[in-house]
C-alpha cells in the first residue's frame, strides 16, 4: 500500500500551520512540510507575494510549489505521511494535484469566515493580508478553488476540534483521480 499525502490548505489566518501539526503528530509515522519554508530561505531577490504579483513572484511562487511537493513525494516514498500546508487558491490548487502524483492524495480546504479570519489575523504578530481583504481570500477559496476533498467550516472550532472533524471525515479527504488510500485515518489514531 503506498502512503498518502495530506494537502491541508486555506486562506491566510485560517489555521493551517497550526492544524497541520496537530493532525502530522496525530500520525504514526508524519513530516509538517510547511511549502512557505520555500519562500522564506530566499534571502536575497525575494519577490513578495503582494498583489498584483510580478513575473518574479509568479515564478518564485511556481517554484515553491515544485519544491514543496518534491519534498513531499520523498517523505512518501519513504512511508511517512507528509502532511503539507500552504496557500493553494483558484489554478494552484490544480497545479498541486498534478505535482503530488503516484500516491494517494487527500485535500483539507479550511473554510472559516471572513469576519474570523480577519480577527484571527489582527490577533497574530505576523499579517498575512498585504494588499488583499479576508473577504477577497475567502472568496478565491469557496468559489474559484476546485472543490476535492473536504472543505470544513472552521469558525466556531478549536484547531483540536477541526483535527478530530478530519479524522472523523477522512474518506472525505481522498481525491477522487488519485491512487486508493487507506479508508481510514492510519493506525495508531
Amino acid at each position: 500500500m503506498t502512503t498518502d499525502i495530506v494537502l491541508i490548505t486555506g486562506a491566510m489566518a485560517a489555521g493551517k500551520s497550526t492544524v497541520a501539526e496537530l493532525l502530522a503528530r496525530s500520525l504514526p509515522r508524519a513530516a509538517h512540510v510547511r511549502g512557505d519554508t520555500f519562500r522564506r530561505w530566499i534571502v536575497s531577490g525575494r519577490a513578495e507575494p503582494a498583489p498584483p504579483l510580478s513575473a518574479d513572484a509568479e515564478t518564485q511562487l511556481a517554484l515553491r510549489q515544485r519544491l514543496a511537493a518534491t519534498v513531499a513525494l520523498g517523505y512518501a516514498d519513504a512511508g511517512i505521511t507528509p502532511v503539507l500546508q500552504d496557500l493553494y487558491p483558484g489554478p494552484a490548487l490544480a497545479r498541486m494535484r498534478t505535482l503530488l502524483t503516484g500516491h494517494p492524495l487527500r485535500v483539507v480546504v479550511l473554510l472559516p469566515d471572513p469576519g474570523v479570519l480577519a480577527a484571527r489575523d489582527a490577533a497574530r504578530a505576523k499579517t498575512g493580508y498585504r494588499g488583499w481583504s479576508p473577504a477577497e481570500f475567502d472568496r478565491e477559496f469557496r468559489d474559484r478553488t476546485p472543490a476535492p476533498g473536504l472543505r470544513l467550516d472552521t469558525s466556531a472550532q478549536t484547531p483540536e476540534q477541526t483535527v478530530a472533524a478530519i479524522h472523523a471525515r477522512w474518506p472525505e479527504t481522498l481525491v477522487p483521480d488519485s491512487p486508493t488510500g487507506c479508508p481510514g485515518p492510519p493506525r495508531g489514531v
